[in-house]
């Protein structure tokens, strides 16, 4: 599949996609703690520890990807370790849902 999502993308454009009726798979590579204090509706939960036993998986998803953690730092090193197994579509929400909670949805609580 050819790359045709940048590395980052803004919490906005994520909203964005989500909002026009993109076909987009949110992944939280988040812990199942962080989880369960703060979710983004129609993320899925993959903790970034489990994401090469869900390579398989995660291949077989079509839709763009865009990968999400609390900050962005962990969904940025799924990202590139997710490219470099070849799946070019997905992307790592800048930020992560801490800016999604600040510029997009503050019902989405903020932790620390």
């Amino acid at each position: 599949m050819d790359q045709t999502l940048p590395l980052e993308i803004s919490p906005a454009h994520v909203k964005a996609m989500l909002s026009n009726g993109s076909s987009v798979r949110l992944i939280d590579v988040r812990e199942p703690f962080e989880h369960q204090q703060a979710r983004i509706d129609g993320g899925e939960l993959i903790p970034m520890r489990s994401i090469p036993a869900a390579l398989p998986q995660i291949e077989g998803i079509e839709d763009p990807i865009v990968v999400y953690c609390h900050h962005g730092v962990r969904s940025l090193q799924v990202v590139a370790w997710l490219r470099e197994q070849g799946i070019e579509h997905c992307t790592s929400m800048e930020g992560g849902i801490d800016r999604w909670s600040l510029e997009v949805d503050p019902a989405v609580p903020r932790y620390f």
